[in-house]
């Protein structure tokens, strides 16, 4: 190893917001036909600064801003994405994203289908989800589980560093839409990233913490909570294993029976609505790989049945909590307070 690859920093402080410009940016390097667009992302760098100073530096061609119209700006997408570019497109929130929803679902998901597999469309769409920032119903719900219940897209949700870094370029290659939920509250999540950081798989889920005594299954912006939880129970003595999902179309099914094959319990934290949520897809997919595994019923924690409140004290009230995934799991495990 020469002097200089000795002194080279290993690895490199910064933020999940930091993160995903940097790929979007390597994005652009790597392949002219990639461009980004959506409402804000030039000239004022983002409705949340991830796109800031990438107008500067790659121009209005490849940095575009579009007008106020979600269905206009992913049809767009779609054309240009038909016609050999490789779009991003950034929609500014998941509640937005239902003004473009037959784009997305009778189009994009649709077209090699309809097409009888002539045209694909490498289209990858970013989008914020989740609450948490009192930004009240509008703009708070986690509708991604929507998403996953629809064939022909994949849906990715980034809840690390190395995954908001590397999870575009591979979604880029993909050749048919891929969809990237960034919690809202990660943008400002701080940490130490591989100074050499670049593609990451997408298709299969991670285990961030191994465990014995049940599996904590999320994804995205609860995973923070799931391993506070975690390091909770672990203090009361009860070995919880986090599973991070990061892909919820297709599941990483294999990695979901493992789990709970090894724990033998299961709880699933999500903040989409509990009827008809990713996560009773979830339940019900242990229920039919691990039923005779179970040593108890699988335990479900989901934001209330409501629109998200705007006052800070019901917004949190209606989150899924750690107080309460360390409560279900303490229940579960019978060790109760």
């Amino acid at each position: 190893m020469s002097a200089q690859e000795q002194t080279r920093p290993q690895t490199i402080h910064t933020t999940y917001r930091e993160a995903m410009r940097e790929a979007i940016r390597d994005a652009l390097i790597r392949d002219p036909r990639v461009f980004l667009m959506g409402e804000d992302v030039g000239r004022y760098g983002g409705c949340f600064a991830v796109s800031k100073g990438l107008l500067e530096e790659f121009g209005p061609e490849r940095i575009r801003d579009t007008p106020l119209s979600e269905s206009a700006f992913v049809g767009a997408g779609i054309g240009a994405a038909m016609g050999g570019m490789r779009p991003i497109v950034e929609i500014m929130t998941v509640n937005f994203s239902l003004l473009a929803l037959d784009q997305i679902v009778n189009n994009a998901a649709t077209i090699l289908h309809m097409s009888g597999g002539q045209f694909n469309i490498p289209l990858v769409i970013r989008m914020t989800t989740g609450a948490g920032r009192q930004l009240a119903a509008q703009h708070s719900h986690s509708l991604e589980g929507w998403y996953a219940h629809i064939p022909g897209i994949k849906v990715l949700a980034p809840a690390t560093l190395e995954d908001a870094r590397g999870m575009l370029w591979t979604a880029l290659e993909d050749p048919d839409p891929v969809l990237i939920f960034e919690h809202g509250s990660l943008y400002n999540m701080e940490g130490e990233l591989a100074a050499d950081a670049g593609a990451v798989d997408i298709e299969h889920a991670a285990i961030r913490r191994p465990g014995s005594d049940l599996s904590l299954i999320t994804y995205g912006g609860t995973l923070g909570k799931a391993m506070q939880a975690a390091l909770e129970l672990a203090a009361a003595g009860i070995d919880a294993e986090v599973l991070d999902l990061r892909t919820l179309r297709p599941l990483d099914n294999d990695a979901i029976v493992d789990s709970v094959t090894r724990t033998h319990r299961a709880v699933i934290i999500d903040e989409g609505w509990r009827s008809g949520s990713i996560s009773a897809e979830i339940s019900a997919r242990i229920m039919e790989g691990t039923f005779y595994e179970l040593d108890a019923p699988v335990q479900r924690v989901c934001s209330a049945e409501a629109p998200m409140p705007y006052p800070k004290h019901l917004e949190e009230a209606a989150l899924p909590q750690v107080s309460v995934i360390v409560e279900t799991a303490r229940a579960l495990v019978g060790k109760r307070d």
